[in-house]
């Protein structure tokens, strides 16, 4: 599911914001290209071939289909669907797919230098701002996980698996919204607690945090001091979470390990919130939108 529907599922909702019904098959039949016999999950590939198909179909719907006379017109946008994404399919398998494999392999290499260093903590400053950008399924999946499933493999448990899926950080910055946020931040981040925490839906405090850039601060801070007690305890797990719920992740921690994630949860979101709480009332104040 991971390597093939949802890559074309981002394909498919990122043409339709382009160009409609259209722009969504067109960029569906894209993202196809992409993911036949892709050894990574192709979700950072699909958030650019999906729109970039969607917007060459409109252009050619505007400018050519436009023209063509009503007796024809059927034919010519059921054809022009298929030629232009059937190539744009073929481009995306020659061209996107190696730069996008590039891409996670050298960031997947970066992560493990980290490790090997013992710098893993640094990872936050990644992580964090790349999750606020909706690039979080990305990173996990396409990332952290296909290292995680190999050091799991040798020891029983990864590290990796805790980085991006962590609820600390999130909780701490929906915390310090609730009681020290604006008013329109008060109103809803109760309810945004619970959802993030026990739900596991990230994006959730993604909007709080775009409406005070400032608070990526916090998420960096609380996700680097929690990296860093896993790290310290030996903390994993044995298999990605989903969703990154508190629930999820004590459901695939090994015996042993639940100290050490439930401890580095916790200093996650204690050093978010204390960070947010700070860095909440500056700024001018936004709307958030959900």
């Amino acid at each position: 599911m991971i390597r093939v529907l949802l890559p074309i599922l981002i394909g498919y909702t990122g043409g339709r914001v382009v160009h409609g019904q259209r722009g969504a098959v067109v960029g569906a039949v894209a993202t196809i290209g992409l993911v036949v016999g892709a050894d990574t999950p192709m979700l950072l590939g699909a958030m650019f071939i999906g729109p970039a198909a969607a917007l060459l179909q409109r252009w050619f719907d505007l400018s050519i289909g436009a023209r063509v006379a009503p007796s024809f017109k059927m034919l010519v946008d059921n054809f022009s669907a298929g030629i232009l994404g059937g190539a744009v399919a073929i481009l995306s398998m020659i061209g996107v797919r190696p730069m996008i494999e590039v891409m996670t392999r050298t960031l997947a290499d970066g992560v493990q230098a980290l490790i090997d260093l013992g710098l893993l903590p640094l990872a936050a400053l990644i992580i964090e701002p790349a999750k606020v950008l909706f690039l979080n399924n990305a990173i996990n999946h396409g990332v952290l996980s296909p290292l995680g499933v190999t050091a799991s493999a040798e020891s029983g448990k990864a590290i990796e698996f805790l980085l991006e899926t962590n609820p600390g950080p999130g909780l701490g910055i929906l915390l310090a919204c609730t009681f020290f946020g604006t008013t329109s931040m008060r109103a809803s981040a109760p309810g945004a607690v619970l959802i993030q925490f026990f739900g596991g839906i990230h994006e959730i405090y993604f909007p709080y945090v775009l409406a005070k850039p400032q608070l990526i601060l916090a998420a960096m801070g609380g996700s680097a001091v929690g990296i860093f007690i896993f790290a310290a305890t030996g903390a994993g797990l044995t298999a990605t979470p989903s969703p990154g719920s508190i629930i999820a992740l004590l459901a695939v921690t090994p015996r042993g390990s639940h100290v050490g994630v439930l401890a580095g949860v916790a200093a996650s979101a204690v050093v978010s919130f204390l960070l947010a709480a700070v860095l909440v009332r500056f700024g001018p104040e936004r709307a958030v939108e959900r």
